[in-house]
């Protein structure tokens, strides 16, 4: 899928390729368990709060507190993701994570249940849940081949989507036969599996001669690359215009079963469960429908199938009708996340793959977080119809609004290190936290090619912000015509060494463009280093 070719997308979401990687399988097996606990408690916690307190509002902030810390959290936590070991990382947030289950589990368990307690302990779970998300998605490529990397991805999507049809179902069955505490209990032991694959895994190791990044620097440097990354700048536009207006059916569907249908845990359960086992048979159309329709026209029916599912659920009064919006609901919300995920992946190198899937993952969030408070109010005042209704309104426009923003445009890049910049020569042993660096290449190219070279250059603006630069220019020689020099500032040693380390195949062939209207040899390359008082 990371490809726009029908053979490329037929092969991307082969389910069987990534199964050939024992640790892929393990974990991907374990993760599915995990999930499956995480769907039980989402769909308990959201009944719970149906007979504690059961305004329309109130039970939005269930699906609003889940979703804010990863809003919230997301980008700190991929600037970790990429800067300590990922495999120890998960297995310390993990472990947080079933450690906070327990307790609100037993907290059940034992009738000291309420509406705020349901509140923060949703809250501190999905935060531990939020400080993970971005590992796990950056954890894939040292799962698989880079061959089976999209096919790795679209595996990943097909489990979270099985867990979303087994969770809410067997949440809903729990709750009938054992009570409201089973499913709580059930999420606390789930997670168990994922910290014992992680104990058993044994990830490749990264090497670098470079000290680990610096946190706000890494957050900084994450959000400099995003903003000059075209192509993961548009898959967010497109993720914004999707999700503020999907979100309506997921934070209001616990009082469509109950309240607009008067049904119980179990009908609900079922409801989710449609979705998720909807979108787990549309991921296995998607190939079809991606080598008819391409990224964007698959992005936009899948937008078309959220309007049309959430029409149905605000004039369902039989569970008829509402597990027919279901069924479209799931099919076309696979449709949509599954291209704007790959989308972001194919978009970014291994260096900030973290950080850049965090921003997607603080879009993806942030947008359901909003979405969900937004549209409990909107019930409120209008509705749960009507609220329906004017979700489904909403994401039928934002279709022509984003368009002119593409998906998937990465894909045929090569982002993996070229390693070919040679290192800078120094006469003095330099230390790595001392700066700014200023880099300059001078280039001497003929009167007559200035324009071109100059369109070209441009190119190169981008390339050297995303990989560290604060700043960029190009200045000419007033005194002497087809004498241009190039200039960025990083702000340390380290930061310009790491930019050696960054920069890509894609990158080198924008560098080779440019430097083909050097006349003679290679462009001069310098560095200065700010001077320090002895």
């Amino acid at each position: 899928m990371s490809d726009t070719s029908g053979a490329t997308s037929a092969k991307a979401v082969s389910f069987a390729a990534p199964f050939r990687h024992t640790a892929f399988t393990v974990i991907w097996t374990a993760t599915l368990v995990s999930n499956v606990g995480g769907w039980m408690y989402s769909a308990a916690s959201g009944w719970l709060m149906t007979s504690l307190n059961p305004d329309p509002l109130i039970v939005a902030l269930v699906q609003a507190t889940s979703t804010f810390p990863i809003f919230l959290l997301a980008l700190p936590a991929g600037a970790l993701a990429d800067i300590f070991d990922k495999r120890k990382y998960l297995i310390v947030v993990e472990s947080l994570y079933t450690a906070v289950s327990a307790i609100y589990a037993a907290m059940v368990w034992l009738g000291l249940a309420t509406p705020g307690n349901l509140l923060l302990f949703t809250l501190l779970i999905s935060a531990a849940g939020a400080l993970t998300t971005p590992a796990w998605q950056a954890v894939v490529p040292l799962l698989v081949s880079k061959d089976d990397l999209s096919a790795g991805i679209a595996a990943n999507s097909v489990g979270v989507n099985i867990s979303r049809a087994l969770g809410p179902a067997l949440g809903g069955v729990m709750i009938s036969a054992f009570g409201i505490v089973a499913p709580f209990l059930a999420n606390s032991i789930a997670d168990l599996g994922i910290i014992g694959s992680l104990l058993w895994w044994r990830a490749p190791r990264r090497r670098s001669s470079l000290l680990p990044e610096r946190f706000g620097r890494a957050v900084t440097a994450g959000l400099r690359y995003a903003r000059h990354n075209p192509h993961l700048r548009g898959t967010l536009m497109r993720a914004i215009g999707f999700f503020v207006f999907a979100s309506a059916y997921w934070a209001l569907l616990p009082l469509v079963a109950r309240e607009q249908i008067a049904g119980g845990p179990g009908l609900y359960g079922v409801l989710l469960g449609v979705i998720g086992a909807s979108a787990v048979g549309g991921a296995f159309l998607l190939p079809r429908l991606k080598s008819k329709l391409g990224p964007d026209r698959l992005m936009a029916a899948g937008a078309l199938g959220q309007a049309v599912a959430m029409v149905l659920y605000g004039i369902a009064r039989e569970p008829a009708i509402a597990l027919a919006a279901s069924l479209i609901a799931g099919a076309s919300w696979i449709a949509a996340l599954a291209t704007l995920g790959v989308s972001a992946q194919v978009a970014l190198p291994d260096w900030v793959r973290g950080r850049g899937l965090a921003l997607y993952t603080t879009v993806f969030f942030g947008c359901l977080t909003l979405g969900s408070a937004v549209w409990g109010e909107v019930a409120v005042w209008v509705g749960l119809p009507n609220a329906h209704f004017l979700a489904a309104a909403g994401a039928v426009a934002a279709i022509p609004l984003t368009w002119r923003w593409k998906l998937q445009t990465g894909a045929g890049t090569d982002l993996s290190p070229s390693m070919h910049w040679p290192g800078p020569l120094t006469a003095q042993t330099i230390a790595q936290d001392r700066g700014p660096v200023l880099v300059t290449v001078e280039y001497r190219i003929r009167p007559q090619n200035r324009a071109a070279f100059l369109k070209a250059i441009v190119k190169l603006e981008h390339e050297r912000r995303r990989d560290g630069a604060y700043a960029w220019g190009v200045f000419e020689d007033a005194a002497e015509e087809g004498r241009i020099l190039e200039t960025f500032l990083v702000e340390s040693w380290t930061e310009h060494l790491r930019q050696h380390e960054r920069v890509t195949n894609a990158d080198r062939i924008v560098q080779e463009a440019v430097r083909r209207f050097h006349v003679h040899g290679d462009p001069k390359v310098t560095h200065f280093i700010a001077a320090e008082p002895e």
